[in-house]
């Protein structure tokens, strides 16, 4: 465990030209801990997840990362660190192979010198059985759920430390959901931290230590994901009247 979180978000603002996207969102993500994002379509959460990458230009509010402050968050810098966005459109390459999208996500670190991309790509072929029977099949031709399953291994092919997942869920058949976030509840135990960005409040909640409810850009509700569960709010407005159960 570090110190201090591996990413602390204070005060965030972004905007779309005179239109503030994210209002004043602070969070943070400790090692080793799954933080969730939950709410309705159109509240910020994908902005945020750019925001943090650097995909996106902030207004004000500051971005910490392994304790240090990113004042200009280079895209690649932050990859090279250990920082890997699985994005909501998966963007994998259609036309390549399961195999080479793969190698795709080791990339960076073979720029920085390192060699072990047949030894992790082998880890990921572990956690996605799927996969290696596939690794030959060109990715566009890959259900829904293995694409995300291909997505989310190319970016631990990365080795992150941080993995920021943009509504890994969507569009899935509710048996591959229960699969994938089983996967991602299996990362905290490699030590990767995440930061789920999620429409599926139950589905999130399950997995994750930490929660934020976003709500027109603003951090409505926070607390261990347990609290968020029983809060009459979360459970009207999210979890449905079967509540946590």
């Amino acid at each position: 465990m570090s110190a201090g979180p591996i990413l602390e978000v204070r005060d965030l603002c972004v905007a779309y030209g005179k239109v503030e996207a994210l209002h004043h969102v602070s969070l943070q993500v400790e090692a080793g801990q799954i933080v969730t994002v939950i709410g309705p379509n159109g509240a910020g959460k994908t902005t945020l997840l750019s925001a943090i990458m650097g995909l996106l230009p902030r207004s004000r509010g500051d971005i910490a990362y392994l304790g240090h402050a990113a004042s200009e968050i280079e895209i690649e810098r932050m990859v090279a660190q250990g920082m890997t966005l699985v994005p909501e459109s998966r963007a994998l390459f259609g036309e390549m192979s399961v195999e080479d999208n793969l190698l795709l996500g080791a990339f960076m670190r073979h720029r920085l010198g390192h060699r072990d991309q047949a030894e992790t790509m082998d880890r990921i072929f572990e956690i996605f059985p799927r996969l290696r029977e596939r690794r030959d099949q060109l990715a566009g031709t890959l259900s829904g759920g293995e694409r995300q399953m291909l997505a989310v291994g190319r970016a631990l092919m990365a080795k992150p430390r941080l993995l920021l997942l943009d509504e890994p869920s969507l569009g899935l058949a509710p048996l591959i959901v229960r699969e994938i976030f089983r996967i991602i509840a299996d990362l905290k135990r490699t030590g990767v931290a995440v930061l789920l960005v999620e429409q599926n409040a139950r589905a999130a909640l399950q997995i994750a230590d930490y929660g934020y409810v976003l709500e027109t850009g603003e951090v409505a509700i926070e607390g261990p994901s347990e609290a968020l569960e029983d809060d009459p709010r979360v459970i009207e407005a999210y979890l449905g009247l079967g509540g946590k159960h």
